[in-house]
């Protein structure tokens, strides 16, 4: 009995956690964008500058390889099957409507939510989020807001972006590894995909910025004490951003493209 009583003791203590975290994460969701229309352009831009734009050649490996590796798995076989007409269509509703925007989001997640944990968290232990306080200024305004909207502002344009580079890639492959003409490849990209499979990716890309600021202004705000805790908000912000993504991306595929699409 011990030993149960000993589960459910750390059962109780993990659920009481995630009750409190999300509660935390919803207040701080709720009440960024009670103050979005207070931020401050000009932080904004430089935030949109830092966070966006320093992220496109990272996107543009992981777009390119992926386009790539997509049409080396299906064009041979679609070849072989007759359905060579059909390779710029997969290729380009597959990057459209999931792996741009999901790969957009981990990226960003492992970049730029990492970075702003470590940032916040920085400030938080070397006790500046609380001289804000004293000088009445609210650090979600001040912090949060700008961030939360700069990614959710970029995030799609990253989806856009990695769409383009990776129906290249998939292009490039497709013509040099099966022969398949460059006009067959992009008539049937115009013949397959519809306007809301990008603007579902598109969709799909703010939800997953908005995920990635909420959460690394979350963990680095209630960063601990030294840099041990620093690290630690900023491992929790990495894994808990891409866990959620991940989940959120079901839902959203369901929403969009069975009931929505």
């Amino acid at each position: 009995m011990g030993g149960l009583d000993t589960l459910c003791r750390f059962v109780g203590r993990k659920v009481d956690y995630a009750c409190r975290s999300t509660g935390r994460i919803m207040n701080l969701f709720l009440g960024t964008c009670a103050v979005v229309p207070q931020a401050d352009p000009r932080e904004v831009l430089r935030q949109m500058s830092r966070l966006g734009a320093d992220s496109l050649p990272i996107v543009s490996m992981t777009s390119l390889c992926t386009g790539m590796v997509l049409s080396v798995q299906t064009a041979k076989e679609f070849v072989r099957f007759g359905a060579a007409d059909s390779v710029g269509g997969i290729v380009a509703i597959a990057m459209g409507r999931e792996l741009a925007p999901i790969l957009a989001g981990v990226v960003v997640a492992g970049r730029i939510g990492a970075a702003i944990a470590a940032e916040i968290g920085t400030m938080k232990v070397t006790e500046q989020i609380d001289a804000l306080q004293v000088m009445a200024t609210s650090p979600t305004q001040y912090l949060v807001a700008p961030r939360f909207i700069a990614i959710v502002l970029m995030m799609p344009v990253l989806v856009i972006y990695g769409n383009v580079v990776g129906d290249i890639g998939g292009g490039f492959v497709a013509m040099n590894y099966a022969g398949i003409g460059s006009h067959m490849f992009t008539e049937s990209i115009r013949g397959f995909i519809e306007a809301w499979d990008i603007i579902g990716g598109l969709i799909k890309g703010a939800v997953f910025g908005a995920i990635i600021a909420i959460i690394g202004c979350h963990k680095g705000l209630n960063a601990q004490q030294g840099a041990e805790g620093v690290g630690r908000a900023t491992t929790a912000s990495v894994v808990l951003s891409i866990i959620l993504i991940f989940i959120f991306n079901y839902f959203l595929s369901v929403i969009l493209f069975v009931h929505g699409g």
